[in-house]
């Protein structure tokens, strides 16, 4: 546990940083800092969501990394699904992103679409949990809740402001990062209400609507 928080730690000081090195004014080589790209070319959007993607940096952040564990998990041969179901699953979740557009709040939709993939990607593909040291992810990380059946697994986003899909036997759901005065809060909410998962250095707390906060602990992965 303390190990997950600390590398987590990390990851969130790297991003820091790098804002306040931003924030400080040009480098010495006064290059302007490369634009984020996307998967797709954004001249080209037509779709509504494609647009939204195109004019919000923390969606275009998602869409490069979920690309990125696409492609590793396309070279794993041990990966579950096969690589040629993880193509055709691909086209299926382009197809369900799509939708979004149509959705009360399309950028909740889209950060939700893909949350979920990252960590479908990440669940079934050891390369793709273990290449790239630049990578944006991290996880999943699986939890025994108390008062809880079954576990809950964790799929980390190292973004400002960072998030994490939660995945459990009957919902999933995505947080997002918030201030907290100690460890790392995350809170968000669906149509059954409000969650909230907090964890620090000997504790992890997750809560669902309507439940008390359940105390959880990291289990061992192989």
């Amino acid at each position: 546990m303390k190990t997950l928080t600390a590398t987590l730690s990390y990851l969130l000081i790297c991003l820091l940083a790098t804002d306040a090195n931003a924030a400080s004014g040009p480098s010495i080589s006064d290059e302007p800092a490369a634009p984020i790209r996307t998967t797709f070319d954004c001249a080209l959007a037509k779709a509504s969501i494609e647009k939204l993607i195109c004019r919000d940096p923390q969606l275009k952040q998602m869409d490069m990394e979920v690309f990125r564990l696409y492609r590793l998990a396309l070279t794993d041969e041990r990966s579950v699904p096969p690589p040629k179901k993880i193509s055709i699953d691909q086209q299926f979740w382009v197809d369900a992103r799509s939708q979004c557009g149509a959705d009360p709040d399309p950028k909740a939709c889209a950060i939700h679409r893909y949350a979920e993939r990252a960590h479908q990607l990440r669940q079934g593909s050891t390369i793709a949990r273990t290449k790239d040291p630049y990578r944006l992810t991290e996880g999943p990380v699986v939890f025994r809740c108390a008062g809880l059946s079954g576990v809950v697994a964790a799929s980390f986003f190292m973004m400002q402001p960072g998030l994490v899909y939660l995945k459990w036997a009957n919902g999933a759901v995505t947080l997002s990062q918030v201030t907290s005065d100690s460890g790392t809060r995350y809170t968000g909410k669906d149509a059954q209400g409000s969650y909230s998962f907090w964890q620090s250095d000997d504790a992890v707390v997750f809560q669902k609507p309507g439940v008390g906060g359940m105390r959880c602990s990291a289990q061992a992965t192989d």
